[in-house]
Order: structure tokens, then C-alpha cells, then sequence
């Protein structure tokens, strides 16, 4: 009994050491804080900002995003998912000065899914958390190149017809002793004049449908009288193409808004059957009500529209094939009218196609739930 005292004094010395260095380790180790949360008032503003925001802790983790810097693939599995951002975010932090940055990121992970362009800024926090907000001027700055575009095509366009008219003229003057050469170069310059007048009346419609009281003068419109109107503008040139026009579908049906613009857009989506038809081809023009709808489709025979052109194809100016469009006449502004003027009209237009088969484009406006008695004189649609 008595030999054991020794171990047991052993023992309690060696538990008092080590329970001073366990103290002494506490007293300069503190122990690590807290995960910081932001205060609700902090998440309200991230919430109500229109940019995409990001809070991201000392080791990169998010601790708060707006739901469009997931929606717009700023923020993957709980971490920043490009590495641009994650970059940007380690230099502030190196010298806690803020960075504002624009940088074209890839809308997601899959090949081919295009780019978005966003203004980054990022500015420390304290304690290591960052705040990342993040605004996307893809729309901006596309519509920037579509004004720049528009410019420079509303140029060229113009400087075509102009330039042939000037050198046509030089040519009749000088063979004015030679009928014959007069009579065809004259003709040419009646197409180049007609062409010239189409392009600046394009640009005129183009114009008006983007004022605000582009539908001032809203009226009931009869479809019928519509597609008539506009059946009739394409006659002659269907004939000269040797295409044949057909026009049929339910009748008596009417919608709000500007006859003139309307059939301005039915005429356009003709003109660009006819023009992609080819000869003893037909175009047909159908109306049809669907539910609450107007459906104005036009079906043409032609060559179809290529799977990576349909989204372009109602864009200012865009052609798919620019060589084709000298050769038949379009100024690749038919189609922009069309959707400008189905969109005052709080409608849409679609297109649907095949390679090889021929093109469906469908006018789609709200049907007009009044309806006009005709009177006694007039006579039948």
C-alpha cells in the first residue's frame, strides 16, 4: 500500500501539467468563430437587386446568391462555377481593393451553348467573405452590334440602288441615238427605282411600328379584307414567277388594330414565299380561329430554312444566303416588319420548316370578341 503512493503522486503531477498546457493552448488558440450569417436585412437587399449577387465565405463556399446567379449558372453546387470568377475573387482578396471586370463566360457546360457577357465587381467584406454582383449585358450589348449593323446595312442597301441608277443613266445618256439600248437599260432602271422605293418604304414601316402610338388609330379589322388586300399586292409578281396563289380558311373572322400594318405583314410573309418558290411552285395563305386566336399561315414549296438560320431569320437585314437575296430581290427586312407588327398587335409569328419542303410562317393575333353587323349595302366578302 504504502510502495503505491509514489505512482499515484506521479499521476497527479503529470494530470496537472497536462492540464495547464491544455489551458495555456485554449488561452492562445481561441476557437474558431462562428459561421457568419447575413443579417436579414442584408438578404432582403440581395434579394431586391435586379444584378445577380453572390456572398461567398473565406473558403469560397456561397453563403448567399439571388436565385438568377443560379438561374444564369454564376453559382454551381454551392461554389462560383467559372474559374474567371473564382480569379477575380482571389485578387481582391490578395489586396482587398475592389474589381470591376466585364467578362464573356459560357452559358453553361455543354459545347456550343453560347456566351454571356457580364459586368463583375467584387468588393471585400471583412473576415474574408467577398461580395460578388454581377450584371448581364448579353441583350445590351447585342442590340449595340444590331444598331451597328442596321447602320451600316441601311448604308450598303441604299448605296446599291443608287450607284446602279447613276451608272444606268450614264449608259442611257450615252446611247441615246441607240432605242433598242435605251429602251432595255430604261427598264432596268424602272426595276433598280421599284427596288430603291420598296427598301425606303421597308425603312419607313420599320420606323413607325417602333414610335409608342404605332396603334394610335386601333380599329376592328376584318381578316378577310386583310388577306385580300395583300393577296392582291402579290398577284402580278406571283404570275411573273410562275407560282400559283391560293387563298382559303375560315371566314368572317376579325381582330383590333391597324389594317394597313396588317396586311403590310401578310404581303411580307407573300413576298418571302414567293421569293423562295420555285417556278409551277404554289403558295397558299390559310386562316383558321384557335380558341382566343387568329392563325394567318403561310405555306410555301421552296427550299426550306436551314436549323441554325430560324432563330436569326426575323433579325434586321439577316439573310442566310446574301447571294440569293440580290438575286430575288429581298432587303432582309420583311420579316423584322412582320414580327415588329405582330408584337403591337399583342400577337406572335412562328415558322416552321423543313430542308427541302418548303416553309409554314403563322401570323398569330388575339381574336376580336365584338363583331359588325354589315349593312345594306354592303355585299359579300
Amino acid at each position: 500500500m504504502e510502495a503505491s503512493w509514489p505512482l499515484v503522486l506521479v499521476a497527479f503531477v503529470v494530470g496537472l501539467a497536462l492540464g495547464a498546457l491544455a489551458l495555456r493552448r485554449s488561452r492562445r488558440t481561441p476557437a474558431p468563430p462562428a459561421e457568419p450569417v447575413l443579417s436579414p436585412d442584408a438578404a432582403a437587399v440581395l434579394a431586391a437587386l435586379r444584378a445577380s449577387a453572390v456572398v461567398l465565405d473565406a473558403g469560397d463556399d456561397v453563403l448567399r446568391a439571388s436565385p438568377s446567379a443560379y438561374s444564369v449558372g454564376l453559382v454551381r453546387s454551392g461554389r462560383l462555377g467559372h474559374a474567371a470568377l473564382a480569379d477575380l475573387v482571389d485578387a481582391v482578396r490578395a489586396d482587398g481593393e475592389i474589381r470591376d471586370r466585364e467578362l464573356t463566360l459560357p452559358r453553361s457546360r455543354l459545347a456550343g451553348s453560347g456566351v454571356m457577357i457580364v459586368q463583375v465587381r467584387v468588393a471585400p467584406l471583412g473576415d474574408g467573405r467577398v461580395l460578388l454582383v454581377a450584371e448581364d449585358h448579353t441583350a445590351a450589348r447585342r442590340l449595340d452590334q444590331v444598331r451597328r449593323d442596321f447602320v451600316a446595312n441601311v448604308s450598303h442597301e441604299l448605296k446599291t440602288p443608287v450607284g446602279a441608277l447613276a451608272l444606268l443613266a450614264e449608259t442611257v445618256h450615252d446611247a441615246a441615238d441607240d432605242p433598242v439600248t435605251v429602251r432595255r437599260f430604261a427598264e432596268r432602271m424602272q426595276h433598280e427605282a421599284r427596288r430603291l422605293t420598296r427598301l425606303v418604304q421597308e425603312i419607313i414601316d420599320l420606323s413607325r411600328l417602333q414610335e409608342p402610338d404605332a396603334l394610335v388609330d386601333s380599329e376592328l379589322v376584318d381578316v378577310d379584307d386583310v388577306v385580300a388586300e395583300a393577296a392582291d399586292r402579290v398577284r402580278v409578281e406571283a404570275e411573273s414567277r410562275q407560282v400559283t396563289l391560293v387563298v382559303g380558311g375560315e371566314r368572317g373572322l376579325q381582330v383590333h388594330g391597324d389594317r394597313d400594318l396588317l396586311a403590310t405583314a401578310v404581303r411580307n410573309l407573300l413576298d418571302n414565299a414567293l421569293r423562295h418558290s420555285r417556278p409551277a411552285g404554289r403558295v397558299s395563305v390559310g386562316v383558321a380561329a384557335r380558341g382566343e386566336e387568329v392563325r394567318i399561315a403561310v405555306v410555301d414549296q421552296g427550299e426550306g430554312i436551314p436549323a441554325d438560320q430560324r432563330n436569326r431569320i426575323f433579325e434586321r437585314f439577316y439573310r442566310g444566303d446574301p447571294a440569293r437575296a440580290r438575286r430575288t430581290g429581298g432587303s432582309g427586312l420583311g420579316l423584322s416588319i412582320v414580327k415588329h407588327i405582330a408584337a403591337d398587335h399583342g400577337g406572335d409569328i412562328t415558322v416552321w420548316s423543313v430542308e427541302g419542303k418548303g416553309s409554314t410562317f403563322t401570323l398569330v393575333l388575339p381574336r376580336a370578341t365584338e363583331t359588325t353587323a354589315p349593312t345594306d349595302e354592303e355585299g359579300p366578302v
